[in-house]
């Protein structure tokens, strides 16, 4: 797979080499010589950018802002490094996300609780602290531009408390980051591409996924840029596609609420969540066997399991 892949309007697709090729993107955008880039991937992105802003001819001085759609590190691990590489950026970031940027210990402390200390140094290294002067909020219809070229950002939650997703006129598509789903086109058929939900922990909410996906809709954008992983068009049916798997995934985690443990529940959880996504690939034309199905989604579907097992433990507090 590429390591990058340029668009029209001025956008190149980065791949962020995130755990595996073609799982994670950072999009560059150029304006008349000056330059954003939406996501930053993790500490080991940075070279691959630093690779195409060579070749485009573009200085690390011309980046104007650097701007993750949310904090979750795959999303956000390369910012401090990003902020030190490109002097003149600013960092663009949802007001929940920005003190995080600022001090990132606890968010290195929740990453951590998630993917254990070992594989958090594996996966991330060190996240560094980017200074507050740098730091511009994002706040819900915020309009930035770069130089001439409008960028409106969206707040965006469902997946995150912490998300906005960003409309860009000029190529009539949105960077959704994570509120539009996931694509993985290995298990893309001849009828259609394999859209996924994403509930990771800790802030799945399923009534304000279904409502950020609906705006998202509203601008009737002709592309979506998906930070995992890449270009997704015929959005008005992936959208569809999405609401009904918010409403599967709910149903999934209550029928298992009950079970004697939460070890068996996450299990539980769990297997229904891959026969689901086996079932969704089986639809599509996918033939590839379910054991590699289930490889290619193991990632997810453990992250989205504990995202609605945390779901589930909040609404017993809140019912309580």
């Amino acid at each position: 797979m590429s390591a990058y892949l340029q668009y029209e309007s001025g956008i190149t697709q980065i791949d962020a080499r995130y755990i595996r090729p073609g799982l994670a993107a950072i999009f560059l955008l150029v304006e008349n010589g000056r330059a954003a880039l939406i996501e930053t991937g993790c500490n080991a992105s940075l070279p691959f950018v630093l690779n195409v802003l060579a070749q485009q001819n573009i200085s690390p001085e011309c980046i104007d802002y650097v701007i993750p759609t949310h904090v979750h590190l795959d999303h956000a691990g390369g910012v401090g490094s990003m902020m030190r590489a490109f002097p003149n950026a600013r960092l663009v970031v949802h007001p929940r996300g920005a003190r995080h940027m600022i001090d990132p210990s606890k968010l290195v402390e929740g990453a951590t609780a998630v993917y254990g200390e070992e594989q958090m140094g594996l996966l991330y290294g060190e996240i560094l602290p980017v200074d507050v002067n740098r730091v511009i909020e994002a706040t819900d219809n915020l309009v930035l531009h770069l130089s001439d070229r409008p960028l409106l950002f969206l707040d965006v939650p469902g997946h995150a408390r912490h998300h906005v997703a960003i409309v860009d006129e000029k190529s009539d598509h949105i960077f959704t980051g994570d509120s539009f789903g996931l694509t993985f086109s290995e298990l893309d058929g001849e009828r259609g591409r394999f859209v996924y939900l994403t509930t990771t922990p800790v802030q799945f909410e399923p009534d304000a996924m279904h409502t950020s996906i609906d705006r998202l809709l509203s601008y009737q954008p002709s592309g979506m840029f998906v930070t995992h992983f890449g270009e997704l068009r015929d959005v008005e049916r992936y959208g569809d596609v999405l609401h009904h798997q918010i409403d599967v995934f709910v149903d999934i985690a209550r029928q298992h609420r009950g079970q004697q443990s939460r070890t068996e529940r996450h299990r539980a959880i769990r297997n229904a969540l891959g026969q689901f996504a086996v079932a969704q690939a089986r639809a599509l034309g996918c033939t590839l066997a379910e054991e590699k199905i289930l490889e290619i989604l193991a990632h997810d579907l453990e992250l989205n399991t504990q995202g609605l097992g945390v779901w589930l433990d909040t609404r017993d507090v809140v019912a309580s």
